[in-house]
């Protein structure tokens, strides 16, 4: 039992630091000076969280929504991971002068954030763009009327809805590890009259996205919260997009995908034949709207020593040493950057052997972003070396990353172009595990072999035990204080 108390109030203490550490939500407005036509942006960040959920975004006077990205990074360090989400609100300018906007909260994972208002100046000249004739599509107010009314009723005509329901990828084919962008979005003529709203939209979003998402496919999710209209043209008809899931994918092998066709139920009102000012002119009903299945061809790669074990895309390098000229036994710091569009979460290390410079096991830090239907970021390893033996490195022929460009179908390398000089005498190679073992084994060989009671540890143990147990009421009474203040 003793044994069990320790144990309890030991990880209770280590993991304190996690309990008292507060979620950090930050909310960002930028920029204050654009012009018409431009993005404004609101951006929430949350840090070692996720964004679960979030609140409605203001309306801005001069300024429409014009879709929501997100972005988020994680980093490594010393074996340690941070982690940070965003999501972006974009507004387009519409129109020119000083526009406030007060302060405001919005909700997110549940929790209110008071966010500061802010002035935003825009100059420029711009047409103002055409409302939409279907603004009321998304009409929150259902009729409580609308159940006494027999929806085959005669004196009620069905409406035909100029819409569609359509699913999209921006490639046909694409090769193993290569992204491609899939879209499901409900598109509504400028010139539908038909009266429609959404229906169960959560849980039908549900069922949807069991039968999109593929098995075989690495996904990267857009995570729309907010659905807002997009005008958009085809063939020379103008339509309101409504954009319901969005998502990247990256296929781990070369099996064909197929996505299905999918179904999307809305309510769609009769109109009455005989309206009147005291009686009921429409009444609720319901329509289904189908997409076309679709399919994506998958190549495997050409033949190649890493075809299995590669990233695709197309990446850049940047990379940052602290000394070029150092002596032996001195330490240096090295960063690889990678950078680019693809599948930033699978990028790997580059493999480093340098004999005569000892590298240690690097800690990372990524950065993905979503948007405009593209994921980019940069995924940036961090080196600490230690030269042991003189003379000149061309790390050029030393550190290498290969990857393949689906763009121009062919393997490429990233590789360093920084040369380092190293002075001084040769040094031994020491590894700080075998300093370790070392230590561990000439302590077992010197140490005598001598039986001590326990009966002291015991008492220690006991007497941290009461002290951690005191602390523990302690913290647990100013948090409810706090709560209920």
């Amino acid at each position: 039992m003793k044994i069990f108390f320790s144990i309890f109030f030991n990880l209770f203490i280590l993991l304190l630091p996690v309990f008292v550490l507060a979620q950090e939500i930050n909310v960002d407005i930028s920029p204050e000076k654009l012009s018409v036509g431009n993005n404004l942006r609101i951006t929430i960040t949350i840090n070692n969280d996720q964004i679960r959920n979030y609140g409605q975004f203001p309306e801005i006077k001069g300024f429409r929504k014009s879709g929501i990205s997100s972005s988020s990074s994680t980093n490594f360090i010393n074996g340690k991971m941070t982690s940070s989400q965003s999501i972006i609100q974009n507004y387009i300018s519409t129109e020119i002068g000083s526009f406030t906007i007060p302060n405001f909260v919005i909700k997110v994972n549940g929790k209110s954030v008071s966010v500061k208002g802010k002035i935003i100046e825009v100059d420029n000249s711009y047409d103002d763009p055409k409302q939409s004739p279907f603004n009321n599509f998304f009409d929150p107010f259902s009729d409580p009327f609308d159940n006494f009314f027999d929806r085959n009723n005669e004196e009620f005509y069905e409406v035909e809805a100029d819409a569609f329901l359509n699913l999209s990828t921006d490639k046909q084919s694409v090769f193993v590890g290569e992204g491609f962008n899939t879209t499901l979005s409900f598109f509504v003529s400028e010139n539908n009259v038909a009266d429609m709203r959404f229906y169960e939209l959560g849980k039908q979003l549900t069922e949807i996205i069991k039968k999109i998402k593929p098995p075989n496919c690495w996904e990267e999710n857009f995570n729309i919260e907010n659905i807002n209209s997009i005008p958009v043209t085809i063939k020379n008809k103008r339509y309101n997009q409504y954009k319901i899931f969005e998502a990247t994918y990256y296929p781990l092998n070369n099996e064909t995908i197929n996505f299905p066709s999918l179904e999307l139920e809305l309510i769609k009102y009769k109109i009455s034949k005989r309206p009147s000012f005291f009686g009921r002119n429409k009444i609720e009903d319901f329509e289904k709207f189908y997409s076309k299945p679709l399919s994506i061809i998958v190549n495997k790669l050409p033949p190649h020593p890493l075809q299995d074990n590669v990233s695709v895309g197309e990446y850049k390098l940047k990379e940052k040493i602290n000394l070029n000229n150092i002596n032996t036994g001195e330490s240096l710091n090295y960063d690889f950057e990678i950078y680019g569009e693809g599948n930033i979460s699978a990028i790997n290390e580059p493999k480093i052997s340098i004999a005569g410079v000892d590298f240690y096991p690097p800690n990372s830090k990524q950065n993905i972003q979503r948007e405009k239907g593209k994921i980019f970021g940069s995924k940036k390893f961090i080196y600490y070396a230690v030269p042991t033996e003189p003379g000149k490195y061309d790390l050029s022929d030393k550190i290498e990353w290969i990857y393949f460009d689906p763009y121009k179908v062919k393997y490429d390398t990233l590789k360093s172009n920084l040369k380092l000089n190293v002075f001084g005498e040769l040094k031994k190679t020491v590894r700080s595990n075998s300093n370790k073992e070392n230590t561990i084994l000439d302590l077992i060989n010197t140490k005598k072999e001598e039986l001590k009671s326990i009966k002291k540890q015991e008492r220690i143990t006991l007497i941290l035990n009461i002290i951690t147990l005191t602390l523990f009421l302690i913290f647990s009474f100013f948090l409810i204080k706090k709560k209920y203040e």
